[in-house]
């Protein structure tokens, strides 16, 4: 955790912010929903598809999951927290669908793009990528394959999911960085300290993305306590947003154009069916829990789990809500994904 990159890593990673700066920018005056972080994602892709090398050091990603998860947990208040008797539902809804859309997207992808079971089965999982490639190595499948689809999913989502709440007529001018006095550099300093410990706790339970979810729950304590009172500095917070949307970008580092069209196929329609998919169980339990269906929605979206964390904060979910299903996600695949591949591979 927070391991000091080599001093050329740092400069490339200074380079990458530089040209998720100009996305950022770009995607303003096109007026993109959420261009700090699609601007970056889409420019950054781009460059990186037409062979510019672009990657973020891993400190400086864990630092910004640090500080998005402390200007996250600013935004959590007691009637947050008194929604969590409602969840169980939510959790349930969410586990029914992961297993309905791995089943289905596995057979669209074989009888579809020629996938074989078990490398559809692998691309078909909405989320968990480093754990998909690991056993997609172990199991010796066509893992260019696998990751582009991945990507491509990681990517859509990134983009589609901001627009869709935008054609629901949501405001996202608020969300991650909402009005109020900017908490000062002692509460700041004092906060980075816990959630530095709570992170590395959270890391030796294997609990996903520990950084950004202990961040989120030692700044939520705080604010709910009345013990860090105040936002963090808006400009932290979105220098963060463009990082993160750098991130998103550099997956398709080392991806050529012609492989990308080869197989981005299979990733745009497990894409749009696990979207309808998160829709369609995101509607029901909107109108049983009482919440706005855009902030299910982004509970239930099959992207990356830091980013779909920080859509909800920026769309004014619940954050709790939505750390949770996406945790809860990752745990689900994390059985699921095995039994179905092990079972795959009877059936090539």
């Amino acid at each position: 955790m927070l391991t000091p990159p080599t001093f050329p890593a740092l400069g490339l990673s200074l380079l990458s912010l530089a040209v998720g700066a100009a996305g950022a920018l770009l995607g303003y005056w096109v007026s993109l929903p959420l261009y700090m972080l699609t601007g970056p994602a889409v420019l950054v892709s781009v460059l990186s598809l037409f062979g510019l090398r672009l990657e973020v050091a891993p400190m400086l990603r864990d630092i910004a999951f640090l500080f998005i998860g402390i200007g996250i947990g600013a935004g959590v208040n007691a009637e947050a927290a008194a929604a969590m008797l409602r969840w169980p539902l939510a959790f349930v809804a969410l586990a029914i669908m992961l297993v309905l859309a791995m089943v289905l997207c596995r057979a669209l992808l074989v009888k579809g793009f020629g996938f074989d079971q078990r490398s559809a089965v692998l691309a078909s999982a909405p989320g968990h990528l480093s754990f998909v490639i690991a056993l997609g190595e172990t199991y010796g499948v066509n893992l260019t394959r696998v990751t582009v689809a991945q990507s491509v999913r990681v990517l859509l989502l990134t983009l589609t999911v901001p627009a869709l709440a935008a054609l629901m007529g949501l405001d996202m001018s608020q969300g991650l960085i909402p009005n109020g006095e900017v908490l000062g550099v002692a509460y700041v300093a004092i906060l980075v300290v816990l959630s530095l410990i709570t992170g590395w706790v959270l890391e030796r339970l294997r609990v996903p993305a520990p950084l950004l979810i202990g961040a989120m729950l030692v700044s939520s304590a705080g604010h709910l306590s009345d013990l860090s009172p105040g936002i963090l500095e808006p400009k932290i917070t979105m220098a963060c947003l463009v990082l993160m949307g750098t991130l998103i970008g550099s997956r398709f580092g080392g991806t050529s154009p012609a492989t990308l069209f080869r197989y981005a196929g299979g990733g745009v329609a497990i894409t749009a069916l696990t979207t309808v998919l998160a829709l369609g169980f995101a509607v029901p339990v909107s109108m049983l829990l009482d919440m706005p269906l855009p902030h299910v929605l982004v509970a239930f979206a099959p992207g990356g789990l830091e980013t779909m964390i920080v859509m909800g904060a920026v769309l004014g979910a619940n954050p709790g809500f939505v750390a949770a299903c996406h945790v809860g996600r990752l745990l689900v695949l994390s059985v699921l994904i095995p039994i179905l591949a092990a079972r795959a591979g009877d059936n090539r």
